[in-house]
């Protein structure tokens, strides 16, 4: 969700540069709604597991795609279905485009020896780069905080106007990039108890709902949102935040998607690798004691962690969270 989430701001800047440019975005169903409010941009929703299933199911989703009048495909993605989708297209004569991923410079930046530490260019930028190898020229630019509306029942139950709305997402896909439950807890406690605060909790999955709920319960001012709301619904609230704090994870994309400020919390995967969510600066990169873990990025996903690297973000701080937390929701 995380990547397709960064495509997000980079389209939106595209289609006010060339507002007589059609996009067709072509994704899962799922994440349609990231999508909607992107003037002249149109979602071909793609079940893959279904109807466009294996080969086969990918060429009937090409020839529909083609009777779209295509002019040239952005392969924003790479992988193996995509790579499929767009030799298609190639053979049927269209210009296909796609993402440089840097995975020879992401592995210069994560092995053990020799590494190459050096910030990489942002996936935001990479995804820049097709469309300007279609020749579209395009530059990318902080953008401004787009707060959509509130259901009734929401404004009910989170009174923005009365309230500074935190986010808080405490889980990660891996554990190499999770801030340690206990200490978030303290985290939460520390800024539910700030004057006219409340703090909302995100995730997925029974597992977390369960102890979202569990924590929520325990504090005034804490509101577990997980499982609640539909996707729809959760982007709304997203956009009325005045800060995310949340692991390198999909959620911090999702709040830069509206120009959220978003405070992210790094494990052995490092801000380098270039996944920061979009528009925001370094000092809301929250990484640990590098001197103390040298290895760090360990991997560009967080799934690898060296032994005595268990414990690594335990070198931030809950008070340096906290802190900073309210400088920004405060500035």
């Amino acid at each position: 969700m995380g990547d397709v989430a960064m495509t997000v701001p980079v389209l939106k800047q595209f289609v006010n540069t060339y507002p007589n440019v059609k996009v067709t975005v072509v994704t899962k169903p799922f994440f349609a709604t990231l999508f909607k409010d992107i003037p002249n941009t149109e979602v071909f929703k793609a079940d893959v597991k279904q109807k466009y299933k294996g080969v086969f199911g990918l060429f009937k989703l090409y020839k529909q795609l083609r009777s779209l009048q295509i002019d040239a495909v952005a392969d924003l993605h790479n992988v193996l279905r995509s790579k499929i989708l767009r030799a298609f297209f190639k053979l049927g004569g269209i210009s296909t485009f796609k993402i440089d991923k840097g995975r020879v410079d992401k592995k210069a930046l994560t092995r053990d020896k020799n590494k190459v530490f050096k910030p990489l260019k942002s996936t935001h930028e990479r995804y820049a780069d097709v469309l300007r190898a279609i020749g579209f020229q395009i530059n990318l630019k902080p953008i401004p905080k787009n707060t959509t509306t509130l259901n009734p029942e929401l404004v009910h139950l989170l009174q923005p106007s009365l309230h500074k709305l935190i986010g808080i997402a405490p889980f990660a896909a891996h554990q190499g990039k999770q801030y340690p439950l206990d200490k978030m807890v303290a985290v939460i406690e520390t800024l539910s108890k700030k004057d006219h605060t409340k703090v909302l909790l995100f995730g997925g999955g029974l597992a977390e709902i369960e102890v979202l709920t569990k924590i929520a319960s325990q504090y005034d001012n804490v509101i577990c949102l997980a499982g609640t709301l539909e996707f729809k619904e959760e982007l709304q609230v997203i956009s009325n935040l005045n800060l995310m704090i949340g692991m390198d994870s999909g959620n911090g994309h999702l709040a830069a998607m509206f120009g959220v400020p978003v405070l992210t919390i790094w494990g052995v995967t490092h801000p380098y690798a270039g996944f920061v969510p979009f528009g925001q600066p370094e000092a809301n990169q929250l990484i640990p004691d590098l001197e103390k873990f040298p290895k760090i990025p360990t991997s560009i996903y967080g799934n690898k962690v060296p032994n005595g690297y268990e414990d690594a973000m335990l070198s931030i701080p809950v008070e340096k969270i906290t802190k900073m937390a309210i400088q920004i929701i405060e500035a």
